[in-house]
């Protein structure tokens, strides 16, 4: 298949992909799937669109397509009940004040207003009112003033703006609108009947600016009223927002950009800038067209990107691909399958991030505020530090977790990006076959692949190690470092003189010492001249049966796959057709093991700790490291050891992940709890996990300094035979005695969640869960609803 140089990069081609040696049992495997080009998931968007729409860089697990941040955090505001007894204490004391000044009763009312007048306008005497026509126009709009000041004062006592935007306002439109104007209309009718001394006054004001002549005029008097009433209803426009309202009921309202606008002529994301700024606009126009026409998706984008930035350094692949998109267009670079897509999708995906959405943040305390509300996504990036999810059976794991997390690996595989490896036992929801490049059924006679109990190397001591890992890395008292000396000194010998290491009857009988097998190897090794490896064997001889020979217990765990039900797998010849983890190392591939878990309990687990073993150590040995591989174990069960933890640490250095399941902690040895929690950069508490696991969550997530409030009520003791009347009759009433509050404020060191709000607080159907970068950026243990 034609790939345009993209994965020849890594020294392979399409036909390097892993397929048997021989021709398989079953009947032949359908031609390459290829389905048509398809909006991609993210919202249902079209691709146009879809690159359009901003990616803001957030905090680690951030759903970053289209995220909007929070608004920020508003400090704890008066309650409603509050605000409604201080308006209207404020709206009474203001007509209190307002009676009293027209009725005359504040004295020194009118002192203010002689200082600044001629006196002759005013009768003499402290309480002396207006002689003269002008003295009454003044004290008019000296009323209006003080009657303006009076509001003002009662507003911002009574803290009428809050209200609004609490209870009006924040309803937003239409309610702000019919309010607002409702509003208007009540202080129209005010104005006009003289209830609010507004009209006089202005007309007094202009009367004394431009002469009581201008009144003959009925046009000019028809317009001083006519802005008089629009000064009115002018504010509550402003607060109601009535031309956006209007403006968005014709649907002329402007359209506000999602991202910042750039300049008029800068080349959107949709028109592929990075190719048109290094030359190649015939190849943009191409995209571009593609991509307005919808001959492409999202993965076909997501692969020309990396097969883009690949190239880049090499000029040679780089003109390969143009030529490729300019003949092909968005089918240039295709993944060695053929594929373009998956068949189906279950979660939203966004492969510009590389994200998958599991999820979302809850509005609980235990959350941040920013972060209540945000969709929570996994990555690389975070995938790479690699994760650890705990729950009970059915709290979600497989269904929430896994399935997605496999799902967006195998779309990234098919723009080039990673390789994913999932395990788990058969019949469990991991995707469909035509979703996977490989798909091994170990103890089914139908699978086309079988699996390659030595990683595809040829090592002796390296297949060894690996080996005993698998076999005997979870015997606590035997050493798999003397198990892999064993191993190796079978296995080299028996390579010296086969070409290849022996199959598991083979194995089984040369670790039981059976005589004839052993002699037969020897007179072999002999007579081909290998006298290093017959002195391996030799010392193997020598050993057997000694104290702490682990010998026994490595055949005892071999027997466990030399069963009929494995008879036509674990072949080492040359009509064998083994599956190596190795391919993983530089090719995208998208590989599924299915485990007999049901039949062979045992066996299954031997066997996933041997693929643990394996992926650990191929990927730490990659030469070349751009590809993201990620190790996804449905079910981790007495599979981590001491070995594999310590390689599990080291996979965010080299560009790898692993994703590990448990249904409890104790399921792996307790003296690697701290370890194994330590070793993974995110962990995942399902709902419905025990205090003893939560305790262990606890101790992993550490604590935060909170401020804690303590109430405290005292009785009040009164002196004055009039004061305890009153408290007497208070407690007849209320049935309460007087108190008041002793309110204490302090800061301490509390656990971020407690083994009790672990096990009995995360409800079903959610999950707390910790995030790390392989940059080392953290995010706290968030509270999340898993709902994709």
């Amino acid at each position: 298949m034609d790939t345009e140089g993209t994965y020849d990069a890594r020294g392979t081609g399409a036909e390097r992909v892993p397929r048997p040696a021989g021709p398989p049992p079953a009947a032949p495997p359908p031609p390459p799937y290829a389905p048509r080009p398809r909006r991609p998931e993210a919202g249902g968007a079209g691709v146009e669109e879809w690159l359009r729409t901003p990616r803001p860089v957030r905090e680690p697990g951030v759903w970053r397509y289209g995220h909007v941040p929070r608004p920020p955090e508003k400090p704890e505001g008066v309650s409603d009940r509050s605000l409604l007894v201080g308006v209207l204490i404020s709206v009474l004391s203001g007509l209190l004040l307002w009676s009293l000044w027209r009725n005359g009763y504040i004295p020194y009312r009118l002192v203010p207003l002689k200082l600044f007048t001629p006196g002759d306008w005013w009768y003499a005497g402290t309480f002396g009112g207006p002689r003269t026509i002008e003295g009454a126009d003044a004290l008019t709009v000296y009323e209006a003033v003080l009657f303006g000041l009076l509001v003002y004062g009662c507003g911002r006592l009574g803290n009428w703006s809050e209200i609004f935007r609490r209870h009006v306002a924040g309803r937003g439109q239409p309610f702000l609108g019919l309010a607002t104007a409702a509003g208007s209309a009540l202080a129209e009718l005010l104005v006009w009947k003289d209830a609010v001394p507004l009209v006089r006054p202005v007309l007094i004001l202009v009367a004394s600016v431009a002469g009581g002549e201008i009144y003959q005029s009925q046009t000019v008097v028809n317009v001083i009223y006519t802005l008089i009433a629009l000064g009115v209803l002018w504010p509550f426009a402003r607060l109601g927002h009535w031309r956006e309202l209007i403006a968005a009921r014709r649907g002329k309202g402007a359209a506000v950009p999602d991202a910042p606008a750039g300049p008029p002529d800068a080349p959107t994301p949709d028109q592929w800038p990075e190719l048109r700024e290094a030359g190649m606009r015939d190849a943009a126009e191409a995209l571009t067209a593609e991509v307005r026409t919808g001959r492409m998706n999202d993965v076909d984008v997501a692969r020309l990107r990396h097969a883009w930035r690949v190239g880049r350094g090499h000029p040679e692949r780089l003109a390969a691909l143009t030529e490729a998109v300019l003949r092909t267009g968005g089918a240039a670079a295709l993944h060695p399958s053929g594929a373009r897509d998956l068949t189906r999708r279950t979660v939203r995906h966004d492969l510009l991030t590389g994200q998958v959405r599991i999820g979302s943040c809850t509005e609980d305390p235990h959350n941040p505020y920013a972060r209540r509300g945000s969709g929570i996504a996994l990555e690389p990036a975070l995938l790479g530090t690699s994760l650890l999810a705990v729950g009970p059976p059915g709290a979600g794991k497989s269904a929430r977790l896994v399935r997605p997390v496999v799902e967006s690996l195998a779309l990234q595989a098919l723009a080039g990006r990673a390789a994913v490896l999932a395990v788990g036992g058969a019949g469990s929801d991991l995707g469909p076959d035509d979703a996977f490049d490989v798909v091994v059924r170990i103890g089914d006679p139908a699978s086309v692949h079988d699996f390659d109990l030595y990683g595809g190397t040829t090592d002796p001591d390296e297949a060894a190690s690996v080996l005993a890992e698998g076999l005997v890395g979870d015997v606590t008292h035997l050493d798999s470092r003397r198990a892999a000396t064993v191993l190796a000194q079978l296995l080299g010998p028996y390579r010296a003189v086969h070409g290849h290491f022996p199959g598991v009857p083979a194995l089984r009988e040369l670790l039981d010492g059976d005589v004839a097998a052993i002699d037969a190897l020897r007179e072999a090794l002999g007579a081909g001249g290998h006298q290093a490896m017959l002195r391996e064997l030799e010392a193997r001889t020598r050993q057997k049966g000694g104290a702490g020979d682990p010998g026994p217990v490595l055949a005892d765990r071999i027997a466990l796959l030399d069963r009929p039900a494995f008879a036509p797998f674990f072949a080492t010849g040359e009509q064998a057709r083994p599956f190596s983890l190795r391919s993983l190392g530089h090719l995208p591939l998208r590989v599924r093991i299915d485990l007999p878990e049901r039949a062979h309990a045992e066996a299954s687990r031997l066997l996933t700790r041997l693929v643990l073993a394996q992926f650990t150590a191929i990927t730490a040995a990659r030469a070349d490291r751009s590809l993201f591989v990620c190790l996804v174990l449905d079910d981790a069960t007495h599979t981590v050891t001491a070995e594999t933890v310590r390689g599990i640490r080291r996979l965010r250095s080299v560009n790898a992940g692993a994703l590990l399941t448990l249904r409890t902690v104790d399921d792996v040895p307790e003296g690697l709890h701290t370890a194994l929690l330590g070793a993974v950069g995110c962990c995942m508490a399902f709902s419905g996990v025990t205090t003893w696991d939560g305790k262990r969550f606890a101790e992993v997530w550490g604590k935060e300094w909170v401020e804690t409030r303590e109430v405290a009520q005292h009785a009040v003791f009164a002196d004055q035979p009039f004061t305890r009347a009153l408290h007497g009759l208070r407690k007849l009433v209320t049935g309460k005695a007087v108190t008041r509050d002793a309110v204490t404020v302090r800061r301490v060191e509390r656990e971020r969640w407690s083994a009790s709000e672990l096990a009995y607080q995360v409800p079903p159907g959610h999950a707390v869960l910790s995030l790390t970068t392989v940059e080392g950026e953290h995010a706290p243990p968030l509270l999340v609803t898993l709902d994709g």
